[in-house]
């Protein structure tokens, strides 16, 4: 299926590794143009030989730290001014510590606000004029299951990612009649470095999570990459303000 997406440009933050990168390929494997960032620049270099190496598109990789407003604004701005225009943004940061509701302090919480809530609203805020110009847009947030169905040992996730889901759906309505669609991928567990780096060898906690998954296994990245891609296509233009849960089953959530 031919996605659409040849000669649009995407900027996908957090895209140095992990899931944001899995967007990032597969969207430049469809051939967009793709911009991203991340904080290290040694993968984020390894991240762009890659994605050089998947489609025929351009592809830009920039140093940002998501939390600095300033920084987020000009790397947005550069992408548009490099590709001649901007129609796809997707706001993406990792995830804070884990722990319980009642394990941290109100700064942690607001440190956890500012990297995965208010990152994501700067980097939307910014890209917005970018779509409206374009008169078409895609805005895809990276949230987690727990907007879904909260998990006790993620707190400060589960506060900070539900704020996004709340924008996103308030912004459903002001962004209708400019042809831009909002969606939020809910991701569950799936095989990324940084699941690999927490679960270690430790085998008891890696089968606990897959017997908690009905599909019976860890979700691949790639996978996850193609449902981001089909919704910022043609075909997927009649949705918008859904939560897609790619999570094998996880949440079993009724909505």
């Amino acid at each position: 299926m031919d996605l659409g997406l040849r000669g649009r440009a995407a900027a996908v933050a957090g895209a140095s590794s992990g899931l944001g990168l899995a967007i990032a390929r597969s969207l430049a494997a469809e051939g967009a143009d793709v911009a991203i960032c991340g904080r290290d620049p040694e993968r984020l270099d390894a991240a762009a030989t890659e994605l050089n190496a998947v489609g025929d598109g351009r592809v830009s990789a920039t140093p940002v730290d998501v939390r600095d407003t300033d920084v987020v604004t000009a790397w947005i701005d550069a992408a548009a001014e490099a590709f001649g225009g901007l129609g796809i943004v997707v706001p993406n940061a990792g995830g804070p510590s884990g722990g319980g509701a009642t394990a941290f302090d109100v700064d942690a919480y607001r440190d956890a606000v500012e990297l995965n809530l208010l990152s994501q609203i700067a980097i939307t805020s910014a890209a917005l004029p970018h779509l409206r110009a374009a008169g078409w847009g895609r805005v895809i947030f990276v949230t987690s299951v727990s907007v879904k169905q909260p998990i006790p040992t993620l707190a400060l996730s589960n506060t900070a990612r539900a704020g996004v889901a709340g924008y996103a759906k308030s912004l459903v309505a002001d962004l209708g009649d400019a042809g831009i669609t909002v969606n939020l991928l809910a991701p569950g567990y799936h095989a990324t470095d940084r699941l690999e780096e927490v679960l270690g060898d430790d085998d008891a906690a890696r089968e606990a999570i897959v017997g908690d998954i009905p599909l019976g296994r860890i979700g691949d990245p790639a996978d996850f990459g193609a449902i981001a891609a089909f919704l910022a296509s043609a075909q997927a233009g009649y949705i918008t303000g859904a939560v897609i849960g790619v999570d094998g089953g996880l949440s079993r959530s009724l909505l």
